[in-house]
């Protein structure tokens, strides 16, 4: 961890964690996401969420420690993400950015990525 990165100037891990949770909130109840986390916890995929967030923004490397190279389409493409998929998926991450309460240059780079990210998750266009 380098001093001075976005990951320490939103709050670090504990941030991050408050994200990630409030996103699974949403994600837990929603029908078009929710069958796309085969285990029956979302336990597991928050902590991946969580670890890849914190490494992207300058946090702990445990991501790539534990799992290698991020992939991210690698990793999606078992999965139908569809413009309602992406759509749905940015309604959970917009309330869990805004529940942070971050300045507002942090929110708006946190948001520019996870736009950017769910617009190149689309691998079909198939309802």
């Amino acid at each position: 961890m380098r001093p001075g990165t976005f990951y320490d100037g939103v709050g670090g891990h504990e941030t991050f964690v408050r994200l990630v949770d409030h996103f699974y909130e949403g994600v837990a109840d929603d029908d078009v996401l929710r069958p796309m986390y085969p285990e029956g916890d979302l336990g597991p995929a928050k902590e991946r969420l969580t670890l890849f967030l914190e490494q992207y923004w300058g946090g702990p490397t445990t991501y790539s420690e534990q799992r290698g190279h991020p992939r991210l389409r690698m990793r999606h493409a078992p999965f139908k993400v569809n413009p309602e998929a992406r759509d749905r998926w940015l309604a959970h991450m917009r309330d869990a950015v805004e529940s942070l309460g971050l300045p507002p240059m942090y929110e708006s780079q946190l948001w520019d990525y996870l736009e950017r990210a769910a617009f190149s998750m689309i691998n079909t266009f198939e309802e």
